[in-house]
């Protein structure tokens, strides 16, 4: 929406990275991507793929510090430790399934992998909540093919702007 600058949270979810095995590439990515965009940036967050812990985070996010959208990066894999969707579904009160579909979609004309992406697009309150892939590259195909309609998603979504038909 032009002239507001959307206040967005970035969650990294990595066992190796908050125990410091691994830099972090992904969340600093997604900040510099979203800032270019004209997001501000409040909330960076490293947390490791603990479920409830991921669900506390996102649940304060939204009631408390009402950032307008979360981005997580990590944990949307078959890996037994990756949780993000299942944290992420049990803080949402309604689905956004078309943002992850247009992701994995996006991902898919570059690798037949990307079917194996679990994340999942939801909203709280008035909070968007979309999880990323962990990796680098595939952050930046799936940001790509999301970040130019979420402005008007998030002007619908906070009630800034009425249209949703054009």
């Amino acid at each position: 929406m032009e002239g507001y600058r959307w206040k967005a949270a970035v969650i990294t979810l990595s066992d190796k990275g908050y125990a410091g095995k691994r830099e972090d590439r992904s969340g600093p990515l997604i900040c510099e991507m979203i800032k270019e965009a004209g997001y501000d940036v409040e909330e960076m967050i490293l947390l490791p793929d603990e479920k409830e812990e991921i669900k506390k985070c996102l649940c304060t996010l939204c009631d408390r510090r009402k950032v307008d959208i979360i981005l997580t990066t990590g944990g949307t894999g078959f890996a037994p430790r990756d949780c993000t969707p299942e944290a992420t579904m049990e803080a949402a009160e309604r689905n956004a399934p078309g943002i992850a579909e247009a992701m994995r979609l996006a991902s898919l004309k570059v690798t037949p992998r990307a079917m194996l992406s679990r994340g999942v697009s939801v909203i709280r309150g008035k909070t968007l909540i979309i999880n990323l892939p962990g990796s680098p590259k595939a952050v930046r195909e799936n940001l790509e093919a999301v970040l130019p309609v979420l402005d008007h998603g998030l002007a619908i979504l906070t009630g800034r702007d009425g249209e949703c038909a054009r």
